[in-house]
């Protein structure tokens, strides 16, 4: 199964990801390609120029690919081949393009309440004051309609927020 994870900024969506990824050894994170430097720290993703990503993006490279804060970012198609189970953090903006891209695709929406989702924004120390508004703004942007998703509230601990990812990616009949 392919799964999804969206979610406003701040939500965790990358802590609740690693931590699935520790407790399930068969789970497969894709490797994200964002036209930011890979030091700018964070998740670990490819970091590429925007002629890069769009040369790649002209050759079809990417199942899903979207922009959001002034960034592009892919999935890249190879990644989700194979066997197993596959995790990816995505993008509410670019969900309604996934279902016709990625067969089969579960989207998990991790979320959090705003006041948890800035203080989060403001400790990773990535984003300026305005950035950081920019993107709470943004956080109430719903999927579009017609889209089947499973909702983790990421508003406790990590062992908390990650035992409720973990029990959003079991089969629906679990």
């Amino acid at each position: 199964m392919i799964f999804a994870v969206v979610g406003p900024s701040g939500s965790g969506k990358d802590t609740l990801i690693r931590g699935a990824l520790a407790a399930r050894p068969d789970l497969r994170r894709v490797r994200r390609v964002i036209t930011r430097p890979e030091a700018a720290g964070g998740e670990d993703f490819e970091g590429v120029s925007p002629a890069l990503f769009a040369a790649r993006k002209a050759v079809g490279e990417f199942a899903l690919d979207w922009q959001a804060h002034g960034l592009c970012y892919g999935i890249p198609k190879a990644a989700l081949a194979g066997p197993g189970d596959v995790i990816f953090n995505g993008s509410r903006a670019a969900i309604a393009a996934a279902p016709g891209a990625i067969p089969g695709l579960r989207v998990i929406v991790v979320t959090a309440p705003e006041p948890i989702l800035a203080a989060r924004l403001a400790a990773r120390g990535r984003e300026t004051k305005a950035d950081i508004r920019a993107r709470l703004a943004r956080a109430s942007l719903a999927l579009p309609p017609g889209i089947d998703t499973v909702t983790v509230l990421n508003d406790d601990t990590h062992e908390a927020g990650i035992a409720r990812l973990l029990a959003a990616l079991q089969p629906p009949s679990a």
